[in-house]
């Protein structure tokens, strides 16, 4: 059965969705450019580049509003958050802005991933 009504989707959920999107894709592409050409370990690049790969998995899921994807990448998200303030605290050089850049998008990421689903839970029909 289909219906002849569009969706309405609120604002603040497309606004949520976009910030979770845009700050995961920052994670990546963070991620690949420091250990492959700003700040490797290695001349080179540096095999941990491979740590985006699990920051690939949930984009599929927050593009289509998926709950369940929202409520895990809100989890998943710390562990980069973690890595992001030991580095800023112990190492030097270009890595520290690089590190705080993590923590930043990490932060911006679980809020946006938290406030979908707050946004999400509080409009849904009972």
């Amino acid at each position: 059965m289909q219906s002849s009504e569009a969706v309405v989707v609120p604002r603040a959920v497309e606004t949520t969705r976009w910030l979770a999107v845009g700050s995961l894709l920052g994670l990546i592409v963070l991620g690949l450019a420091w250990e492959l050409w700003l700040a490797p370990l290695r001349p080179g690049g540096s095999l941990w580049a491979v740590k985006v790969l699990p920051l690939c998995l949930p984009l599929p899921g927050l593009l289509k509003r998926r709950m369940y994807t929202y409520r895990w990448t809100s989890l998943l998200v710390w562990f980069y958050f973690l890595e992001g303030a030991v580095r800023a605290t112990s190492e030097r050089g270009p890595a520290v802005p690089l590190a705080i850049l993590e923590v930043l998008l990490s932060l911006v990421l679980f809020a946006a991933c938290a406030l979908h689903v707050r946004i999400r839970l509080r409009n849904a029909k009972p």
